[in-house]
């Protein structure tokens, strides 16, 4: 287990001169029960609706069932591991085969970064590699994603409030993102209560995600007065539940509720990662 000495991170000097822009999603919602909120928003949209998961569809059976309740078609994609291009490929081709109108992602970052890129690539007009950094041409995005909803059911990544998603190309042994601003989630849905019949394996790894990734933009030359606010609260939340991940009750609150807020953990989306992150890629792909 690793423990941080949250003294380590005592209050910085802001540097206000500096220009800085923060971006995020339109629409974040945050508690135990918001999760009963996605069916509503997605009916406004229209369907037929795009559901991603995880590898097992048990667990996004609640939201499918409310989903065809308010007479909504609904088309599910299984997604197991992080998103390789074959699988965007794929799921790109259901969407645009089933006229899908909205995407929802419930589960982990794989996840959320899978239907964030199908969202953003079914109105694409060139294939799917052209759009990738490094391994295509960074082609931009003609038109705007399909309204996509991110709800997560683990603590660690923050997908739910970035701007990009990140793609396994195995064949060139690379981890690359899909990029813009506009694949921002339209509703991101941050629920505690998806947590709590997580593994223990994943409560610890994700966690330990998640404190990873508030040390790494206070350390980096870039922070920014937004992300120092949001990472001084956050290190050392995230350092005591770290001692405590079985979400055992303090004061009358689940410890795993304070692991499912990424908006403070990742600045919002506005982060600035570090070396971890930057090896990541090398030794994930």
């Amino acid at each position: 287990m690793c423990i941080v000495d949250s003294s380590l991170f005592a209050e910085k000097e802001p540097d206000m001169l500096t220009p800085f822009t923060v971006l995020m999603p339109a629409n974040i919602r945050f508690g135990r029960g918001q999760a009963e909120s996605a069916a509503p928003w997605l009916a406004q949209q229209g369907g037929p609706i795009l559901l991603v998961h995880g590898a097992s569809p048990q667990r996004a059976a609640f939201l499918r069932q409310q989903l065809e309740a308010l007479q909504l078609a609904v088309t599910t994609l299984a997604i197991s591991r992080e998103p390789w291009l074959s699988d965007i490929e794929q799921g790109v081709q259901l969407a645009r085969e089933k006229g899908i109108r909205a995407v929802v992602s419930l589960g982990g970052g794989a996840v959320i970064d899978a239907g964030k890129a199908i969202a953003a690539l079914v109105p694409a007009a060139g294939p799917v590699i052209d759009y990738l950094e490094v391994v295509g041409t960074g082609r931009q995005l003609e038109a705007s994603p399909l309204p996509f909803v991110a709800i997560p059911t683990t603590a660690g990544t923050g997908a739910e409030v970035t701007k990009n998603a990140v793609i396994n190309v195995p064949e060139q042994q690379r981890k690359v993102s899909l990029r813009d601003d506009r694949m921002l989630p339209d509703l991101a849905i941050v629920d505690p209560a998806l947590t709590d019949n997580a593994p223990r394996s994943i409560t610890l790894s994700s966690g330990l995600d998640a404190l990873t990734q508030v040390i790494e933009p206070w350390l980096c030359s870039r922070a920014t007065p937004f992300t120092d606010a949001l990472c001084q609260q956050a290190i050392p939340a995230g350092n005591s539940r770290a001692k405590n991940p079985d979400g055992t009750r303090v004061s009358g609150q689940p410890r795993r509720d304070g692991l499912g807020q990424p908006v403070r953990r990742t600045g919002a989306g506005e982060r600035r990662l570090g070396v971890i992150h930057g090896l990541a890629g090398p030794l994930g792909a």
